[in-house]
């Protein structure tokens, strides 16, 4: 039977053994050999690639196509869009051609034509349609109804918008067009959200022969025309007033 000397004496040496395998230097990670591949995420069950190493990631395009079928983003939270709008249609409005505003800007020289056009994009339900009487179109401008008749049908002339029916008109749809619009529920009907796409109009006007070429197919092509032409005259113009005020300015010096 052995001693408390001895059992001491015993555990003293297992300790002295267990300190001599453990190493007083720092613990460094093993690095992989130079040029070894590196595995990559599981294409099956993304669950598995938590238990796998990692390569740091270079570019983004090279994830993207190792996942095909899956959306890659860092965007942030988005926040919802602020635009004015009545209260019962919030955040209504309608896509516009930049272009189209660039081009009408210079063209037409009297403001009504443009107010006009303002007045007609407001207006237009989802698909484009607008709803509006010439007579309502006069008591909203406050103009009289022969003057919006007159800027109607300029307007009308470069196929931006069309007669559909009486008191219907219809926006080119590559010009301005409303993609969608929410109609409030009433006792009678629920309330919709109705959606028509813009290729789906575009196509339905291009098949209608009826209809003036330039608004089956719009282009402002013309009206960029029409406004280096009137530059021209103009300039022409300023130039004749210039030579006649130089040449009446020497007679009144000769004189």
């Amino acid at each position: 039977m052995s001693s408390a000397g001895d059992i001491l004496l015993r555990v003293a040496e297992i300790n002295s053994l267990e300190s001599s395998l453990v190493s007083t230097e720092p613990q460094r990670r093993r690095t992989s050999p130079r040029g070894a591949p590196q595995p990559k995420l599981p294409l099956g069950d993304p669950s598995d690639a938590w238990n796998q190493p990692l390569r740091p990631v270079k570019d983004l395009d090279d994830v993207a196509r190792a996942y095909p079928g899956r959306k890659l983003t860092l965007d942030s939270e988005r926040k919802p869009l602020e635009f004015y709008g009545p209260p019962d249609e919030p955040n209504a409005f309608s896509m516009d051609s930049l272009e189209f505003f660039l081009v009408i800007a210079q063209f037409f020289r009297e403001a009504l034509p443009l107010r006009l056009i303002l007045l007609m994009i407001a207006c237009q339900k989802a698909g484009g349609r607008i709803p509006l009487t010439q007579d309502e179109m006069a008591i909203v401008l406050d103009v009289a109804r022969t003057k919006v008749n007159e800027a109607l049908q300029e307007v009308m002339s470069h196929g931006i918008v069309f007669r559909v029916k009486r008191g219907v008109y219809q926006f080119n749809p590559p010009y301005s067009y409303r993609v969608a619009e929410f109609i409030p529920g009433t006792e009678t009907m629920e309330a919709r959200y109705v959606r028509v796409d813009q290729h789906e109009t575009i196509a339905r006007i291009r098949s209608d022969e009826a209809l003036p070429e330039l608004v089956r197919f719009p282009s402002l092509e013309r009206m960029r025309q029409e406004i280096e032409r009137m530059r021209e005259e103009r300039a022409k113009i300023r130039a004749a007033r210039r030579a006649e005020r130089a040449q009446q300015k020497e007679k009144g010096t000769g004189q």
